[in-house]
């Protein structure tokens, strides 16, 4: 009989700050016009982002970078009209909650990070990529092509930050690009790699953290925002690029949250993520 005793991964939870946006962007026509009300208002909607830090045995894994410290402000690497529609701040309750900050408090530093998985290459989800360069950062190839295709027509739109795009290229990243065609990966021992595919980007990823002491978790990312997109009944946003590949992911990750009995973290959703042990306070495990 081994005497060895498997170790376990820590899961923190990094609080990255928090943005406005109009609410029909994560949950489409939720407040619809009728005849007796022809004007009804758009909502101003505030909510979390986060990244997800996972500390293996075997390895350090980065879910997802946030937001760009230089993305805000007069001389912003974000289009003011990009600051105004989707408006961030890092400081909450007088904390900074940039990402670099957040790794600091619990003693990590980038370099320390062997992979960094990033659902999608959008503002709020790649903004720090630059600062990996001793890992290996994995993409989804359709969402890599896209992000690529918008910097070589010096372009920012469809989410991504033409100059965030400029600074990955001269940091020289490892990349490592999921196909289509590849499917779920395991990514280190109970760690595995969702493959999405389209839906709200070109290319989505997630991941499936088992954890002995606290039961299956997965990070969908905004493969689902929140809780209203997930149902039932599953409601679509107004941000996406394929709804069919969209409602084939969401019934993708509720088979799989059934079959293991994990709970599922959603991109954005205020309730759930208030409801989350911060890494200021603790891990999982």
């Amino acid at each position: 009989m081994s005497n060895i005793i498997k170790q376990i991964p820590k899961v923190y939870v990094l609080d990255n700050g928090r943005m406005k946006a109009d609410k029909n962007f994560f949950v489409s026509m939720h407040n619809p016009a009728t005849i007796d009300e022809p004007n009804k208002p758009n909502e101003l909607l505030e909510f979390p982002i986060y990244t997800v830090l996972i500390d293996h045995p075997d390895g350090k894994i980065l879910f997802d970078t946030a937001c760009s410290p230089k993305g805000m402000g007069e001389n912003g690497t974000w289009p003011q009209a990009v600051q105004k529609m989707f408006n961030y701040t890092a400081e909450v309750n007088g904390q900074d909650c940039h990402l670099h900050s957040r790794l600091e408090e619990i003693g990590f530093d980038p370099k320390d990070i062997d992979y960094v998985v990033v659902s999608h290459l959008h503002l709020d989800h790649a903004g720090c990529l630059e600062l990996f360069t001793k890992a290996k950062i994995i993409v989804h190839q359709n969402e890599f092509n896209a992000a690529m295709s918008n910097y070589a027509q010096n372009k920012t739109a469809d989410g991504f930050i033409w100059d965030e795009i400029d600074s990955w290229i001269k940091s020289d990243l490892t990349w490592r690009v999921v196909k289509e065609s590849e499917g779920d990966l395991e990514l280190l021992e109970g760690i595995q790699l969702l493959n999405f595919g389209s839906g709200h980007s070109y290319g989505m990823l997630g991941l499936h953290i088992d954890m002995p002491g606290h039961g299956g978790v997965i990070l969908s990312s905004d493969a689902v925002y929140t809780a209203e997109n997930y149902g039932p009944p599953t409601r679509l946003p107004s941000t996406i690029i394929d709804s069919i590949g969209y409602m084939n992911t969401v019934e993708k990750i509720k088979k799989l949250s059934n079959r293991t009995n994990s709970e599922v973290w959603f991109g954005h959703d205020s309730k759930q993520f208030d409801s989350l042990v911060k890494s200021t306070d603790g891990y999982y495990e």
